[in-house]
């Protein structure tokens, strides 16, 4: 993974969201109702029956918006997975890798601690928090089960 620079005036930093199915376009759709609409915050999804030719045709519509000196976080379903892997392909052949981090196994806490303050002066300490935030939003919720209290559940 590439560092990314800390940003000039001019550059922008995008949050890039890739799945399979519908994942992300539906992360994105939540964002777009918890942190508003934005257009640093972008989505594509390898849909089912979808060969992996018209995935990278209509991701490379969804970056062509990213300038040469901006910055990305692609955050993916599944590292390794299609959708991320040529996301990043997609990304290196337009001379972005350098200025790019990428995450798998992407959450809605993860994903919206990256849009909240996704152009902030520090993009190193903004990918480990959010990471921490994927992290520790995964844990069993403990059920209180008493017969006497179902109304509280």
């Amino acid at each position: 993974m590439s560092q990314l620079r800390y940003g000039e005036d001019t550059r922008m930093r995008y949050l890039l969201l890739v799945s399979h199915g519908t994942f992300a376009p539906g992360l994105h759709s939540v964002l777009d109702m918890l942190v508003g609409k934005r257009e640093d915050i972008l989505s594509c999804s390898l849909r089912d029956g979808e060969g992996a030719d018209e995935y990278v045709a209509e991701l490379e519509k969804v970056v062509e918006k990213i300038g040469a000196d901006d910055e990305v976080i692609v955050m993916g379903d599944i590292i390794g997975g299609s959708p991320l892997t040529n996301a990043l392909n997609v990304l290196a052949g337009r001379g972005l890798l350098a200025h790019t981090r990428a995450f798998g196994g992407v959450s809605l806490p993860m994903a919206l601690t990256a849009a909240f303050d996704l152009q902030t002066d520090d993009p190193l300490a903004l990918c480990e928090q959010a990471l921490s935030e994927g992290q520790a939003a995964m844990r069993e919720v403990e059920l209180d089960l008493n017969e006497d209290e179902e109304e509280d559940l």
